[in-house]
């Protein structure tokens, strides 16, 4: 169901030849991640290689430890999938954080390459979903700026018998859903209990939203068996 928004409280030529056409220079920045092949097909990824390689693009924080994708300290630099998502797609994932903190974080329809520039990640490109963020006090569901006064969170309850209130439990293992279906609309869920929804009037959809990565602050956090389903509109 759809949530309300709650104010929250508290990122070669040929050589030899003077005809030889010059050397194309190659592409930077976005003009680079449009080459990512389109995921047009059901994609997997199982972590169950020694090193991240060509697939992901990340900070020296990430690596694959014990058939995962793991990080401690990453401060909001994030690892991205060097594949591009459709429009509308159903993105799942496992992921455990091994801290009381929680912090277990994804970034969708990013640009497949930003990270934080400052202490506060207030210039996201992707929409972000953020489980037991700020020391455990948060859900979070939010547009670019993850502190914006208009992002989607609940606020945690330890005492609540509600599973969405509930705060992240060290080491468990947790199953996230995302998905959009209709070009506007990411719904986010946690082992099958839907948690936040966005209706987005301007979607961030396109060259430069079209990436998904994983993120985390300071704490150690894992993710594995990410799949990625694109879905018609």
């Amino acid at each position: 169901m759809s949530q309300a928004c709650v104010p929250n409280d508290t990122q070669r030529p040929d050589a030899g030849s003077k005809a030889a056409t010059p050397p194309q220079k190659r592409p930077k920045g976005t003009a680079l991640r449009s080459l990512d092949p389109m995921i047009a097909t059901p994609f997997r990824e199982e972590f169950s290689r020694r090193n991240l390689g060509p697939l992901w693009r990340a900070s020296s924080s990430w690596e694959i430890d014990k058939g995962a994708l793991c990080a401690k300290g990453a401060r909001n630099r994030g690892a991205w999938l060097a594949r591009r998502l459709p429009r509308n797609a159903r993105i799942e994932f496992d992921a455990v954080s091994y801290s009381p903190e929680g912090d277990i974080k994804a970034e969708l329809w990013g640009d497949g390459h930003s990270g934080a520039t400052s202490v506060s990640y207030t210039n996201a490109t992707s929409y972000l979903v953020i489980f037991g963020g700020w020391k455990n006090h948060f859900h979070v569901l939010a547009r670019l700026n993850e502190h914006a006064a208009n992002r989607l969170e609940i606020r945690v309850d330890p005492g609540s018998s509600n599973f969405r209130f509930r705060p992240v439990v060290p080491e468990r293992k947790y199953h996230f859903k995302v998905e959009r279906t209709d070009g506007k609309t990411l719904r986010w869920f946690v082992d099958g209990v839907e948690m936040l929804t966005l209706e987005d009037a301007a979607p961030l959809v396109g060259l430069g939203h079209d990436h998904m990565g994983f993120n985390e602050w300071q704490v150690r956090v894992c993710f594995d068996n990410l799949s990625i389903t694109p879905l018609k509109e």
